[in-house]
């Protein structure tokens, strides 16, 4: 008797890739990770590829590697790729000493996290997200700018009479 398969936990336009065991805090990777949500998978690899962390190119070869379970496993349209989701969890932490002074010694952390992308394919109705927010913001910036010029302009005093 064999165990019976388990439901697919994504939907069927969606791709995923788990990464274990990065050598980074979960909170600096997570900035990496949210440099990438709901872009384009073209112009997250491009991102990425730019982009001054150390970690940015682990991250890129997992994306590269949910792309081709995407393209490979799932059938999907490569060009209509984005990230869905990009999420970061704690993996384990290495506990090191360091001496100081005086026979004393301190610990030190060496934290790992795990990164999970899934990408998801955008069907030709779909608006992009990120897109209509960066536009909102803008029309949010562009209404309170005839205010501020308003608070900025000083005001006129009136003329005090000189006393003799």
């Amino acid at each position: 008797m064999s165990k019976k398969a388990t439901e697919r936990s994504l939907e069927l336009n969606e791709a995923k890739a788990v990464i274990n065991r990065l050598r980074i805090s979960p909170r600096k990777l997570n900035l990496v990770a949210g440099l990438i949500r709901g872009m384009s998978v073209s112009s997250a690899l491009v991102q990425l590829s730019f982009c001054g962390k150390r970690i940015a190119d682990d991250v890129k070869k997992g994306l590269q590697s949910a792309i081709a379970n995407a393209e490979n496993n799932h059938n999907l349209n490569v060009d209509a790729l984005y990230v869905k989701e990009a999420y970061v969890g704690k993996n384990l932490v290495m506990k090191r000493m360091h001496t100081r002074g005086r026979g004393r010694s301190a610990g030190i952390l060496k934290p790992f996290a795990n990164l999970t992308l899934i990408v998801h394919e955008r069907e030709e109705g779909e608006k992009k997200v990120k897109k209509a927010k960066a536009d909102k913001s803008a029309k949010k910036t562009d209404a309170a700018a005839p205010k501020a010029k308003k608070a900025a302009a000083p005001k006129a005093k009136p003329a005090k009479k000189e006393s003799n």
